[in-house]
């Protein structure tokens, strides 16, 4: 998975994506460049199934993040690297709202929900630039050649262009799998799922967990695909100096219910549908990310292609009936150990094993 921080100057973005990734220096300021970092994933289960069987290796599931320049007003379409933003699965826009004298704000004044829907504004013109041009294209292709692909393609692109006139995005627009399919050669950023991140004040810290409501970003929230995240970035990089204890009884003293790097990764799972489930032996215990409606052959293939290939049934048990249990020959014997499927539906937490033949 692998998501694009971007954001107004001065909103905090660099921070998080060093509390993120643990990187050590900010995001290139020239254009087309980005700094990538990778989150580990902390998983109490995977944790727990490794306590139980002692792996010579466990290995939590990733989310690979780009730290972009930041955008100016009026030049999303200018520096954001949309060769790079082609291969996010989302975008994460940082918003700043923070109050600090010293650091100065583009719009003079705090304003969360204005900053999020002047972005979305960027993001639109952007994206009307792209589509002009190709409708250009097209339009010409069409008179020389008159193909039938080309005027499938011009009158998807129309219909692009005809959304992002009305100033909306095309995350909102429905599409059919087909036409899906044919935007996805494009960099539409309007159309990639959107996660806004809050960057708060270190007095907002027992607000955290009232969500969009408390920045004036509720109805933002409920837009299709789009989630909203509310963190501090200066309580955790304060944080992030401690060792765990003491930065456990910080959070709790502040009223601060989990960390910022939990609050994004549950954030980003549930804006693009993503679940985990685990393999477990002497050798390895490792988290794999799927999406939420995966079938066991294809979950199978998150592993090894051949796997997928060659699938014959996977062996599954629920994580809790496998902690009970304390073994997997005993969740066996217990019949919480099931045989399913090539189409069968792979839960959250769930343990597989495949069984396969090449």
């Amino acid at each position: 998975m692998r998501i694009g921080l971007f954001g107004f100057p001065m909103t905090g973005k660099s921070t998080l994506f060093r509390l993120l990734t643990g990187a050590d220096s900010a995001a290139p300021g020239g254009r087309g460049e980005a700094q990538v970092g990778v989150s580990q994933v902390p998983d109490p289960r995977l944790y727990r199934l490794s306590e139980m069987y002692k792996p010579k290796k466990t290995v939590p599931a990733t989310i690979e993040y780009l730290d972009l320049a930041g955008v100016e007003k009026g030049s999303a379409a200018k520096t954001l690297p949309l060769d790079q933003l082609r291969v996010t699965d989302a975008l994460a826009h940082v918003v700043r709202a923070f109050r600090d004298e010293s650091v100065h704000h583009v719009e003079g004044a705090v304003d969360p929900a204005r900053d999020a829907a002047t972005m979305e504004t960027e993001l639109i013109l952007a994206d009307h630039s792209i589509a002009e041009r190709r409708i250009e294209k097209l339009e010409s292709l069409v008179q020389r050649a008159n193909r039938d692909e080309d005027k499938q393609e011009l009158e998807l692109i129309r219909k692009v262009l005809s959304n992002l006139e009305q100033d909306v995005p095309l995350r909102n627009v429905e599409f059919d799998e087909h036409q899906r399919m044919q935007l996805r050669g494009y960099t539409f950023l309007s159309l990639k799922p959107l996660l806004v991140v809050v960057n708060a004040d270190e007095e907002d810290a027992s607000r955290l967990h009232e969500g969009p409501a408390a920045f004036g970003l509720e109805e933002f929230a409920k837009r299709p695909a789009t989630g909203v995240v509310v963190l501090s970035g200066k309580i955790e990089e304060e944080i992030s100096q401690l060792d765990e204890s003491d930065a456990d009884e910080f959070r709790s003293a502040l009223g601060i219910r989990e960390p910022a790097l939990e609050r994004m990764i549950r954030g980003s799972y549930d804006l693009l549908g993503k679940i985990s489930f685990f393999t477990v032996g002497e050798d390895e215990c490792r988290a794999w990310t799927i999406g939420r409606s995966t079938a066991a052959r294809a979950a199978a293939g998150t592993i090894h292609s051949d796997i997928e290939k060659g699938f014959i049934r996977a062996e599954v048990v629920a994580y809790q009936d496998l902690i009970d249990a304390g073994s997997w020959s005993a969740a066996r014997e217990k019949g919480t150990l099931r045989l399913e499927g090539k189409e069968y539906v792979i839960k959250d937490g769930e343990i597989s094993h495949f069984r396969f033949n090449v």
